[in-house]
């Protein structure tokens, strides 16, 4: 089984509802990062450019990415420039500090 890394940097206002919508479909684990930052739409006309952000970090095995890169992106989505950005990273090997050896794929479940 393989696992995949679903990276996302969303507004803090649109994190409660992500995080309502992924517990409902059984997302076990995440970790939430506060975040500050900008992209492609930076305010120039603040003297600090960079906005307050959520980054969201879950580890999924391949067969539940779309589904939870879709509930992300529906969720998060307002139809105004900066709502964030979704990305997947594959992951090669996850180890457990507790045991210091590496975690069998199947014991990461989201």
């Amino acid at each position: 089984m393989e696992l995949r890394l679903v990276v996302a940097i969303i507004r803090t206002l649109a994190f409660e509802p992500v995080e309502k919508t992924l517990q409902e479909m059984g997302v076990r684990g995440l970790t939430v990062t506060r975040a500050k930052g900008f992209g492609a739409h930076a305010n120039l006309f603040s003297g600090d450019w960079l906005v307050d952000q959520v980054k969201i970090e879950i580890y999924v095995e391949q067969d539940r990415v779309e589904s939870v890169v879709a509930a992300i992106l529906d969720t998060a989505h307002s139809e105004s420039p900066g709502d964030g950005i979704v990305a997947v990273l594959p992951v090669e090997k996850v180890y457990s500090v507790r045991t210091r050896g590496e975690e069998a794929p199947n014991r990461i479940r989201n």
